[in-house]
């Protein structure tokens, strides 16, 4: 039987991307509720990575069982990609957005490409466009406007800052494994291993024994009002509305999308999170923190099409993709 063609239609791709980037986007204000509601960081990551895992394991279990097929040889590289590039990122994202603003977070976080960049141009020696040296320069500039370091030595919180800069390395670490790691395994299991692994972390790091499931009953406010919500709602909404599903927008996206332009267009993802943050939770930013964002991510532009060979983003989150 011939192969049936397979029809591109890039105005799906932009309108999957879109929406991914907007359920990340109003993922971060949920989290900030669920986080301001009392829940530790670490907690909150485990609950995200475990209904992550459970709910991918389900789908391809039952849609493409053979797809989780996987050789004890391929286990560290597993292990180290799902802590590193899922745990830790999610984790860290959380911290900074329990002291930063969330679009000033994801501003931070969203520096990985030029960190990738930079570690292939400086480690692997790959050949990069000239425009990677004006994305580094671009991105410490607006970085300095976001933190508005005249400040007394900066307006925000420095381990929040430190939390979304590091944030930032883990989700480089993660699409430069993940570059490799889908050489030989499609998107969809490697993020389903990856999310298994930062949840078996997180059941050791945090152990369940030390939860108390009855916290998510606890009704809490939501800043609409005086609406009040159970937790365990806000917790649903954080591992199937912000992470399964942009998951499976960002991997429907690539077919009709170049992976550059489906990482540049996700870009708007730090945009929406400000609005929504603003709008919800009241969460103003400053001139100069508007004007450092936008420097940032004609930054973070450059660096993504710096590669002579582009990074990869099969992955669910362009960054936030898995942290947001």
């Amino acid at each position: 039987m011939p192969d049936v063609p397979r029809v591109v239609r890039p105005a799906l791709g932009y309108g999957f991307t879109v929406g991914a980037a907007g359920l990340f986007a109003v993922n971060g204000t949920i989290s900030t509720l669920a986080l301001q509601a009392g829940i530790a960081p670490t907690r909150l990551t485990a609950l995200r990575c475990s209904g992550a895992a459970i709910g991918l394991l389900l789908v391809l279990a039952l849609t493409s069982p053979g797809r989780l097929r996987v050789t004890w040889r391929e286990v560290p590289f597993l292990a180290v990609f799902g802590v590193v590039g899922v745990a830790l990122t999610q984790f860290l994202y959380y911290v900074a957005i329990g002291r930063l603003p969330v679009g000033i977070a994801l501003v931070f976080e969203m520096t990985a490409p030029v960190f990738i960049a930079l570690y292939v141009r400086l480690v692997r020696r790959e050949q990069v466009r000239s425009r990677l040296w004006a994305a580094l320069l671009l991105s410490l500039s607006g970085l300095l406007f976001v933190a508005q370091v005249w400040q007394g030595g900066g307006s925000l919180d420095p381990l929040g800052v430190a939390a979304g800069l590091t944030a930032a390395v883990c989700l480089a670490t993660y699409y430069l494994m993940g570059e490799r790691g889908t050489v030989t395994r499609d998107p969809v299991a490697l993020t389903c291993w990856s999310f298994v692994a930062a949840a078996l972390f997180w059941a050791i790091a945090a152990p369940w024994w030390d939860f108390e499931p009855a916290v998510l009953a606890e009704r809490v406010p939501v800043s609409l009002g005086s609406l009040e919500l159970p937790l365990w709602l806000l917790v649903a909404w954080i591992v199937v509305l912000g992470a399964i599903v942009p998951f499976w927008f960002s991997i429907a996206a690539l077919p009709h999308l170049s992976p550059t332009t489906a990482g540049l267009v996700a870009t708007v993802e730090p945009v929406f999170a400000s609005v929504v943050a603003w709008v919800w939770l009241g969460q103003v930013l400053s001139g100069w923190q508007v004007l450092g964002g936008a420097v940032v991510l004609t930054g973070i532009g450059l660096a993504q099409t710096a590669r002579r060979a582009p990074v990869p983003t099969t992955l669910p989150e362009v960054p936030a993709s898995l942290s947001s």
